[in-house]
């Protein structure tokens, strides 16, 4: 993983609630590979007509939004089955963090572990930033992990909570393997501190 001290982009409106993990990616999609370009079926069914031609009013369709690295989301977003895809599916489309007022639990766990940050923050706010993301397209919106914080495109600050483990491997760009690894020395002299006891 890249480390994510810090992130600015345009904020990409999905203003629906309880959009579920098979519309981020259908269910046919899932016997791609790990190493699969998962970001180019993200969304399809929403995202394309059935001939394969763009459904111009879905928002990564728009010309502001196509890069956006920023998911606004409605409530209990990513909810549904624990497919793993749909996080590779977003990170693989360029999205590393994810604001919603509340995501599926088993969506949030998974986006920690892969590099996508799920920030939690109250209805209001995202309602707000949604109506100023597509008030103002082109807007900015900062997440800072460091200081776990959002800035909103009117300038407003809006703290959030973070998971200090899941922080600290976002922060750093490893991932719990790679953290226990770190500690090969230290598991080395446990092991052998065991083994002298239990022999």
């Amino acid at each position: 993983m890249e480390p994510f001290p810090r992130l600015r982009s345009v904020a990409v409106p999905f203003a629906r609630d309880n959009i579920d993990t098979d519309q981020i990616l259908p269910a046919r999609f899932l016997h791609l590979a790990r190493d699969a370009d998962h970001g180019a079926c993200l969304f399809r069914d929403l995202r394309y007509h059935a001939d394969g031609s763009e459904v111009e009013d879905f928002p990564l369709n728009r010309p502001a939004w196509r890069a956006g690295r920023i998911a606004l989301g409605g409530e209990n977003f990513a909810c549904g089955s624990s497919r793993e895809n749909a996080v590779w599916a977003m990170h693989g489309h360029g999205f590393r963090a994810v604001i919603a007022p509340s995501f599926g639990d088993i969506f949030a766990q998974n986006g920690l572990k892969n590099g996508l940050l799920p920030v939690r923050l109250p209805a209001e706010t995202v309602a707000m930033m949604i109506a100023q993301a597509e008030a103002m397209p082109e807007g900015e919106v900062t997440v800072d992990l460091e200081a776990q914080t959002v800035t909103a495109a009117d300038g407003t600050i809006h703290p959030f909570e973070v998971d200090p483990f899941a922080r600290k491997c976002l922060l750093e760009g490893i991932d719990e393997m790679s953290f226990t690894l770190s500690h090969h020395e230290d598991i080395a002299a446990f092991e052998r501190r065991l083994g002298r006891e239990n022999f």
